[in-house]
């Protein structure tokens, strides 16, 4: 049982970056998939992997927490953008590459 420990991205719905400062644990699976004939949905005898998700405040907490479980881990360290400064009235600057039209 293999666990990676990631700060996760904003989600498409979100503008801001509320709620995105928590750190996530969670499991990769080593059990095979398998899709069930009858419906078509894939299955695995291992519950852990896509399952079971574990948030903590800090890097630090999640790394302490698979510590003490003996869990072998991998710290994904979160790419950060650089903000990009936009006004509306860039829109209709003359230094503009392409021409504002409806």
């Amino acid at each position: 049982m293999f666990a990676k420990i990631y700060q996760p991205a904003k989600s498409a719905m979100q503008s801001g970056k509320g709620k995105s400062g928590h750190w996530v644990l969670e499991f990769e699976s080593e059990a095979a998939r398998r899709i069930d004939p009858l419906m078509g949905w894939t299955s695995t005898d291992d519950t852990t992997a896509g399952q079971v998700r574990l948030t903590f405040e800090t890097k630090q907490s999640a790394v302490s927490y698979a510590e003490s479980r003996k869990i072998p881990f991998q710290v994904m360290e979160a790419h950060n953008a650089a903000p990009v400064a936009k006004a509306y009235s860039d829109n209709f600057a003359f230094r503009r590459r392409k021409p504002w039209t409806h």
